[in-house]
């Protein structure tokens, strides 16, 4: 007897949001029906093994029939199959007073963001109406009883006793037409379906099967191949590998096995610079593969570019970018965990914030720095290859941190440095392991290029005394550095830092002072003359051969000026700016040659503008008054020339 049950008046709205607000695209409703599909098999599988023989065990399979003359698609398992109670209360949840109550959960569940209602209500049946506009569950249950229930989402379904073999259920979807743009008859293409189970379903456990067409070579009666024909021969197939690579045991996993996967997985021409297999077992358990490009994806600087990693839950793909499991700063590692201890909502689409997660984000961020780590000390030509490609990404993990990812991040660091040979990097380590005996600082040296910063005068008598200088040519280096402050309890010093000039012998001092209390007038009159400039004009221990430099105060170099400027919506004289120092070296022909002209205080300071902006040009920046320094030094050469 067809026994027909009317929807209570909220069923409606119930259901549009289960079809148009819970999920985000249509075609995850083959996943859905073959999720539920699994999990009838694993309480099958369960039930057999704790019945004491009553029940018999048998290998688990999902089958799949599309009929596109029919326009219609059967999902079947032989699982634990339903009664009736079962549903009415699984899949007709909505038909009864429950529905308020699971509107209620629903909305408290994405207001706490704490609970896992997906299975509970019958959710992910649902989502076949996305597509469907009948649906018909014909089952049988573990007591011997079959039934069919038939609904279209509207208004009422029905349950009536029925026929059916084995235990199990085979749903039955007929297709809406095809409407507003949407292409639903797509879904009775056994080529749709192959695609959609190998994205979504082809990591489940049990077999999903389906009749396809093969091209075959025609036999002739003898059955001998006829060269040149072939015909169409319907062949059962299974669509899903079953056995995920991340869940097989490591020692059985190959590079070139890792390689290959990554390359059908993500759509890349080349092999992965880094692979990492993951297999956690513990408080929480989870298995991930994860890949570093050996080439940076082409929008990864783009505003549009998403991170994440792939989530799987017990085999079943829920997500392709999940950014909750990495980090900004590694935004460009590739890969994906499948864990059954993630809490997912309603959709199975959106991760909710959980202590789970959190603490698998943690680990996936630390196994990758650790397996950096080993790369850099057994494979260093490798790793130099990645910070060519991600070093900055580096970097900005520890600025963006304010250097709270100090401890975990510095020794992944390698910049190039004065000393080096060939351009080669060097760690932080390597650089305090080869400090001179009494180096007190770890000295940088900053610039666009590692040409213009070896140009840079202040090297001079570092050069000189034969000690190393890294130098930073990237504009967040300086940055990261700030946020650093020192290494194995070194400072971080610029070598345009004003404060080096009185890390200098007491012989050295005496000298400097004196010479500026000798030379006082023409120190005031150039300060006089920059003051819109500079905050001090004072000579300098730092230099040998150069005649002029400029140093700054208070840790903001020239270079992070500019950056600063450079960033969008900073104008140039809002953003914040460098404390300056010119520095004069009272050694140089060019001094001496200006200490003549002490007494006149018009021409001291004409020259001071000239030695301010030779300082600039030697320090790789460009002169804003080009107009006005042309002009001052075709008078100086004119006054030469005539003498």
């Amino acid at each position: 007897m067809k026994e027909t049950l009317q929807f209570q008046a909220e069923s409606k709205e119930l259901l549009n949001l289960m079809i148009n607000s819970i999920y985000s695209n249509k075609e995850i409703f083959l996943r859905e029906l073959i999720s539920n599909a699994s999990d009838a098999i694993d309480k099958y599988k369960y039930l057999s093994l704790s019945s004491d023989g009553k029940l018999p065990l048998r290998d688990g399979e999902i089958h799949i029939n599309v009929n596109d003359k029919d326009n219609t698609i059967e999902i079947c398992d032989n699982g634990v199959g339903m009664s009736k109670d079962d549903l009415i209360n699984n899949l007709g949840t909505i038909a009864k007073s429950g529905s308020k109550d699971f509107m209620a959960k629903f909305k408290e569940a994405k207001e706490k963001q704490d609970i896992n209602i997906i299975g509970q209500f019958g959710v992910g049946f649902y989502s076949a109406f996305m597509v469907a506009d009948k649906v018909e569950v014909l089952t049988k249950s573990t007591d011997g009883k079959s039934y069919l229930f038939t609904s279209d989402g509207k208004d009422s379904f029905t349950i009536e006793e029925a026929n059916k073999d084995d235990v199990g259920t085979t749903i039955k979807l007929y297709l809406k037409k095809d409407q507003d743009d949407e292409d639903y008859s797509q879904f009775a293409s056994t080529w749709t379906i192959e695609r959609l189970v190998k994205k979504y379903s082809d990591y489940v456990r049990y077999p999903i099967k389906m009749m396809v067409k093969e091209s075959k070579p025609k036999l002739d009666e003898e059955g001998k191949e006829i060269e040149g024909k072939f015909e169409d021969v319907l062949e059962e197939k299974t669509l899903n590998s079953m056995v995920p690579l991340w869940k097989k045991n490591k020692n059985e996993v190959t590079e070139k096995d890792l390689n290959e996967f990554y390359k059908s997985k993500f759509n890349d021409y080349e092999d992965p610079l880094l692979s990492l297999f993951v297999n956690v077992d513990g408080m929480v358990s989870y298995n991930s593969l994860l890949f570093i490009p050996s080439h940076a994806p082409y929008n990864l600087y783009s505003e549009n570019y998403e991170k994440g990693l792939q989530l799987y839950a017990k085999n079943i793909f829920i997500k392709d970018k999940c950014p909750e499991l990495i980090p900004d700063y590694l935004k460009f590692v590739r890969g994906l965990v499948d864990s059954d201890d993630f809490n997912l909502n309603v959709s199975r689409e959106i991760l909710q914030s959980s202590p789970v997660l959190k603490r698998i984000a943690t680990n996936i961020e630390k196994k990758i720095v650790d397996e950096l780590k080993k790369t850099k000390d057994n494979d260093f030509e490798k790793y130099s290859k990645f910070f060519d490609i991600y070093g900055e990404h580096i970097k900005y993990g520890i600025y963006s941190t304010y250097g709270d990812k100090k401890d975990l991040l510095q020794d992944l660091l390698v910049f190039h440095s004065l000393n080096a040979e060939d351009n080669k990097y060097i760690s932080l380590k390597q650089y305090v392991d080869q400090m001179k005996k009494d180096q007190k600082n770890i000295y940088y040296a900053a610039g666009e290029t590692l040409e213009s910063i070896k140009l840079l005068p202040q090297l001079e008598k570092y050069r000189k005394e034969g000690i190393d200088v890294l130098l930073l040519d990237k504009k967040i280096d300086e940055f990261s550095l700030m946020m650093l402050q020192d290494y194995d309890k070194k400072q971080f010093k610029s070598i345009s830092d004003e404060s080096l000039n009185d890390e200098i012998s007491k012989e050295e001092k005496d000298k400097i002072e004196s010479l500026s209390a000798t030379h006082r007038r023409f120190l005031d009159n150039a300060k006089e003359s920059l003051k819109d400039k500079v905050d001090d004009v004072i000579f300098s221990s730092k230099l040998v051969e150069s005649p002029v430099c400029i140093s700054t105060k208070q840790g903001l170099s020239l270079n992070m000026e500019k950056t600063l400027e450079e960033q969008p919506g900073n104008e140039e004289n809002e953003s914040p700016k460098a404390i300056k120092v010119l520095e004069i070296n009272p050694d140089h022909e060019l001094f001496k040659a200006l200490s003549k002209l002490e007494e006149d205080d018009e021409e001291t300071k004409k020259y001071a503008s000239i030695l301010y902006d030779e300082a600039l040009l030697l320090e790789g920046f460009d002169i804003k008054d080009k107009q006005s320094f042309v002009q001052k030094l075709n008078e100086v050469m004119i006054k030469s020339l005539n003498k």
